[in-house]
């Protein structure tokens, strides 16, 4: 039962897991092909879907800090928008994060080819895949602990990056003395030099760098003091997004023309060289491994609660429901981790265009997952009323422009040839979890909106 989840997780560990959350390997990799699309502007396009993701957070941090329960999104679509809501959500979430991890274990052999050249990689998957299980099925603090550390070294790279490239841009430090200035900013074609279609076409990524923010929902059922911890990790995530996100590739644009970006190597590894860091490919490349880790880590966490959740709900396996003396949704962990096995061993057997067709699943699934949480808190309103201590600003037209800018990442998705696939596979993985709902009789066996109030008081007491 989810009353048997234990609170482990205190303020420390919500901080920097939702630090972690919003810093992906990507962004240690120059962001490079978003980049390419919209030049400088990308500055724009990281700000903005910022924004809609700060929204995103406030309407799912309104719900969690009033019911904080395991489950989080995909119990709040269950409750306010019916059963097949929440399925839905729940097990796209599910796969979303099955998928995203496989290709983190991939990573990690390949990071490790680095430092032991010809050894197998699948090797290294295996051992990150074997340690990130067993981390998780130890309790909840183990978990919370790695991740801890696995983010604080994110965001000590990052910081770093911005403090010494500001220093080669302000001060000229490792220059000569002889200040960079900003002027690459400009100075290649202009600030949009693909216009606003340049931009467009880069939103669907810059989106999909912020998966994982929402993960932070799913700790409301085992966080100490959920109210004080939650709140504060949500309302600081639209600044978090512009320090770490804009603010390293601001540096990152400035010291190099952007047109040459993922030329030479990481803009990262080129900025610690440029002021004498020996080593600095070694230290990017531990810390995009902790980077891979930590989705890794993140991954089985997510998907092992998402499960205990649909199983709670009558919309998985009963076995999945059942959680150890620790607290733990051991049976969760290691039904989600299994999958996760097969999918590093279909990595090597399958062709790479086939696994790109599995991640567009989880690209659309993003992006459902954000319009159920919108969804879901305008029906709680509706239902509830604001509530007296934690609410969605300008809600709710803060709520109708962020489901408007999804609507808008959608149809780019579906405009540009290379990324349509999305919207064929998105919506046939809809339809086959549709139909195995009424053919596994999920709708007969799950609880019926406005039925889980018992539950949510229970979960909310533990």
């Amino acid at each position: 039962m989810a009353a048997t989840l234990h609170r482990g997780l205190e303020q420390r560990h919500i901080t920097l897991m939702s630090l972690g959350a919003a810093i992906g390997v990507g962004l240690f990799l120059g962001s490079g092909a978003a980049i390419k699309l919209a030049g400088p502007a990308i500055l724009i396009a990281y700000a903005i879907g910022g924004l809609a993701m700060f929204f995103i957070m406030r309407a799912l941090g309104e719900m969690a800090i009033n019911q904080p329960v395991a489950g989080s999104f995909g119990r709040y679509a269950h409750e306010y928008l019916g059963p097949l809501a929440g399925y839905l959500t729940g097990w796209n979430y599910w796969f979303l994060w099955i998928v995203t991890a496989m290709a983190e274990i991939t990573a990690v052999g390949i990071y490790m080819q680095m430092w032991f050249p010809g050894s197998p990689a699948w090797l290294w998957a295996l051992a990150a895949f074997v340690s990130m299980t067993a981390v998780n099925l130890i309790a909840v603090k183990a978990y919370g602990e790695f991740e801890f550390w696995f983010a604080a070294i994110k965001v000590v790279a990052i910081v770093a990056m911005i403090l010494i490239g500001g220093g080669v841009i302000f001060f000229g430090l490792g220059n000569g003395g002889e200040a960079v200035g900003i002027s690459n900013l400009w100075a290649h074609g202009g600030f949009l030099p693909n216009g606003v279609t340049g931009v467009l076409m880069s939103l669907q990524m810059v989106m999909f760098a912020y998966l994982g923010i929402e993960m932070i929902g799913l700790t409301a059922g085992e966080v100490k003091d959920p109210k004080k911890a939650l709140s504060r990790a949500i309302d600081s995530v639209f600044w978090r997004i512009l320090i770490f996100y804009v603010g390293a590739l601001f540096v990152v644009m400035a010291l190099y023309p952007w047109n040459e970006i993922g030329t030479q190597g990481s803009p990262f590894v080129l900025t610690f060289q440029k002021v004498g860091i020996g080593g600095a490919a070694g230290i990017i490349n531990f810390v995009v491994l902790t980077a891979a880790l930590s989705s890794c880590n993140s991954g089985i966490y997510s998907t092992g609660r998402m499960l205990f959740n649909l199983a709670e709900q009558g919309q998985a396996l009963p076995v999945f429901s059942r959680v150890s003396r620790g607290g733990v949704p051991v049976w969760a962990i290691l039904g989600s981790s299994a999958m996760l096995l097969i999918g590093v061993l279909l990595n090597y057997l399958v062709p790479e265009k086939v696994f790109v067709w599995v991640t567009s699943i989880s690209t659309f699934g993003a992006v459902w997952t954000w319009a159920m949480i919108l969804c879901s808190q305008l029906r709680f309103r509706t239902l509830k009323g604001a509530p007296a201590e934690y609410r969605m600003p300008w809600w709710p037209y803060s709520a109708w422009f962020s489901l408007g800018f999804l609507a808008l990442v959608v149809g780019l998705l579906a405009w540009f040839p290379d990324t349509r696939i999305a919207l064929y596979v998105g919506p046939l993985w809809l339809v086959l979890l549709v139909v195995l709902y009424h053919v596994l009789g999920h709708h007969r066996s799950a609880p019926q909106s406005g039925s889980l109030p018992a539950a949510l008081a229970a979960d909310t007491a533990s």
